[in-house]
């Protein structure tokens, strides 16, 4: 594993007296603390089983926060690392955690420098709970280890014993994955979230995540284009587009001789006019069409070609010379 750092320094201090401070900007949670957690980008810090009572974590890189005196620290796991737990205790199981730990002799007692990939023990308990954190460490993982677990009877279930709790961290600006620690507040009005798929920006104002919408465009208008059948022509024709979402009205006039439906109402279909090409439902979108002349109402179909085709009039209805059938129609581009 290697640590990589930056150091700022004031002028007339010296190393000893400085924080750290990270290499780029990244997601503040205050105005001198940043948002630590796992960088996103592939699966990093994986866990698989390696052996009885062994996890292997993968490759990944990420921030580490210590106190405020410290600052940050970036991380870069470049090879994967094994480790290994303790055997269960005889009565209670209990919870470890897998986390990242960063050791400074500036900050603390242990007169190293240096990152690493550690299991912080829990307490064994009827009702075990996963350990708290020390100070410049990072949660990665908990692992519940089974009362009596141990090399000898098979070690612990990997399958049922893992829980995820990377969190991620970006950017300043940037845009957060969700991750288990999904459930924070925003440091900065206009900060983004990933929300399981959903689009999330914080309103420092109402202290609330609210769904982000995108600005609303100006409508894409057109009322030309739509070409009668044989036998109709175009009266009106209005279609409006905004993103994802299209709308039309389109009315034609009977020019040829009376139809009269049959007592079914199942008439021979009736071609009656094709929108223009861009203002066509997609592939795989088909639409029924509510229609009516005002005297008598039955149903069109429109196709990917844009054609609509009068399929069912009222029973023993009739269409006659003149008069203007009407339909309307709305979907999802």
């Amino acid at each position: 594993m290697t640590v990589r750092t930056a150091w700022l320094l004031p002028e007339g201090q010296t190393r000893e007296d400085t924080r750290l401070a990270p290499v780029a900007p990244m997601t503040p949670e205050t105005e001198t603390r940043i948002r630590d957690g796992v960088l996103a980008g592939g699966n990093p810090f994986a866990a698989t089983g390696a052996g009885a009572m062994g996890l292997q974590i993968g490759v990944g890189r990420a921030m580490v926060q210590g106190t405020d005196a410290q600052g940050a620290y970036p991380i870069a796991l470049d090879a994967p690392v094994t480790v290994q737990f303790a055997d269960g205790d005889a009565q209670f199981g209990r919870i470890d955690a897998v986390a990242l730990r960063v050791y400074d002799q500036l900050f603390d007692t242990s007169g190293q420098n240096l990152a690493r990939v550690e299991i912080v023990p829990g307490t064994p308990s009827a009702t075990p709970e996963a350990p708290n954190m020390p100070s410049a460490t990072l949660r990665l993982w908990d692992v519940t280890v089974p009362a009596g677990a141990s090399a000898g009877v098979g070690g612990i279930n990997w399958a049922a014993a893992l829980a995820d709790r990377r969190r991620y961290t970006a950017a300043a600006g940037g845009i957060i994955p969700r991750g288990w620690g999904l459930a924070f507040d925003g440091a900065y009005d206009g900060q983004y979230r990933d929300s399981g798929g959903v689009l999330e920006r914080w309103s420092g104002p109402l202290g609330a995540w609210q769904t982000y919408r995108a600005p609303t465009e100006t409508p894409l208008v057109t009322t030309t284009g739509a070409t009668a059948s044989t036998g109709y022509s175009v009266t009106s024709f209005h279609a409006r587009r905004v993103p994802g979402v299209q709308s039309f009205t389109v009315a034609v006039q009977r020019t040829g001789a009376t139809i009269t439906s049959p007592a079914g109402g199942n008439i021979a279909d009736q071609p009656l006019v094709t929108l223009p090409s861009g203002w066509r439902p997609p592939s795989g979108h088909d639409l029924e069409l509510a229609a009516s002349d005002g005297f008598g109402d039955g149903t069109a179909y429109l196709n990917t070609a844009g054609l609509i085709t009068l399929r069912v009039w009222v029973p023993a209805g009739t269409i006659q010379t003149g008069r203007t059938i009407r339909m309307s129609g709305c979907f999802v581009t």
